[in-house]
C-alpha cells in the first residue's frame, strides 16, 4: 500500500471513530435528559423527596476524607465505557474563575474514570459549576464537579470499584482524584479533587481514591484559593474565593 493510500486509511478510520464517539455522546445526553424528567415526575407527582447521602466523614485523627455523592440512579443513565480512555494518556485544561489548571489524564491506569471524566467534560457537564469544598486542615484538596454547587449531586449514574489508589496513601500536590462516599468504592459519579499540598489521605473500609491524573500547570491557582481560606473561617467548607468551572477541555 503507498504511503498516500495509508494516510487515507488512516484518516478515515479516524473519522469513524469521532463518528461513533459523537453518537455515543448525544445518545448519553439524551439519556440524561430522560432520567432527569423521570426524576422530576417521581418528585412533583408522587411527593418523594430525594435525598443525597454527603455527609463529609472524619477519620479517627479528625482529617476530613474527599466524599462525593452520586445521583439517584436511574434505569436511563449509563456510565461511559472505559474503552472511550484509549488506554493513553490525555492533556488539557480547566478553565475556572480563580485562573487556568493544566491537566495530565492516565486513560491507562485508571481507564473507567478517565473515560467518565472526559466524557463528561465533552458534554459540558461540567461548565459553571462551582468547586464547592476546600479543606485546609489535616489534608489540603479542593472538590469540584457537583453539579448543584452543594456537593450533592452527580451525573445520573455511579460507578467503581476503586482505580489506582495509592498503597501508601499518599497524595502528592497536584494528583486528581474521585469523590466517594465513605466506605462505598462503588459510589463515584462526577466529583473529584485537586490536591494543592502532599496529603495523607487514610484508606476506608472500600480502600483508597481513584488517581486519574495529576495537575501540569495551575498549582499556584489552588494554593491561592487555599490561602484565601474556607468560609466562615473553619478548615472544611466553601472557599472564600469563588472557583466556578467556567469549562474543561481535554485531546
Amino acid at each position: 500500500m503507498s504511503s498516500s493510500k495509508r494516510e487515507r486509511e488512516y484518516a478515515r478510520k479516524r473519522y469513524e471513530k469521532w463518528q461513533q464517539r459523537q453518537a455515543a455522546h448525544r445518545e448519553q445526553r439524551r439519556r440524561r435528559i430522560v432520567a432527569s424528567v423521570v426524576v422530576v415526575v417521581l418528585v412533583l407527582g408522587l411527593g418523594v423527596g430525594v435525598v443525597f447521602a454527603l455527609q463529609p466523614k472524619d477519620t479517627p485523627a479528625g482529617a476530613a476524607t474527599p466524599s462525593g455523592s452520586p445521583s439517584v440512579t436511574a434505569p436511563a443513565a449509563t456510565v461511559p465505557d472505559p474503552a472511550l480512555a484509549e488506554g493513553r494518556t490525555w492533556t488539557g485544561s480547566i478553565s475556572t474563575t480563580a485562573g487556568k489548571i493544566g491537566i495530565e489524564l492516565d486513560g491507562a491506569a485508571a481507564p473507567q474514570a478517565v473515560a467518565n471524566f472526559v466524557t463528561l467534560a465533552q458534554d459540558g457537564f461540567f461548565d459553571g459549576t462551582s468547586c464547592h469544598r476546600l479543606v485546609t486542615g489535616g489534608i489540603k484538596v479542593l472538590q469540584c464537579g457537583s453539579p448543584d454547587g452543594t456537593g450533592n449531586g452527580g451525573p445520573g449514574y455511579s460507578w467503581g470499584p476503586i482505580e489506582n489508589a495509592p498503597a501508601d496513601n499518599v497524595y502528592p500536590a497536584g494528583t486528581i482524584a474521585m469523590a466517594r462516599v465513605p466506605d462505598n468504592g462503588s459510589s463515584m459519579g462526577s466529583q473529584f479533587f485537586l490536591v494543592y499540598q502532599d496529603s495523607t489521605i487514610p484508606a476506608d473500609s472500600a480502600g483508597g481514591y481513584t488517581v486519574f491524573g495529576h495537575i501540569t500547570s495551575g498549582l499556584d491557582v489552588l494554593t491561592a484559593v487555599a490561602d484565601a481560606g474556607v468560609q466562615g473561617g473553619g478548615d472544611d467548607g466553601p472557599p472564600v474565593t469563588d472557583v466556578t468551572i467556567q469549562g474543561v477541555e481535554t485531546q
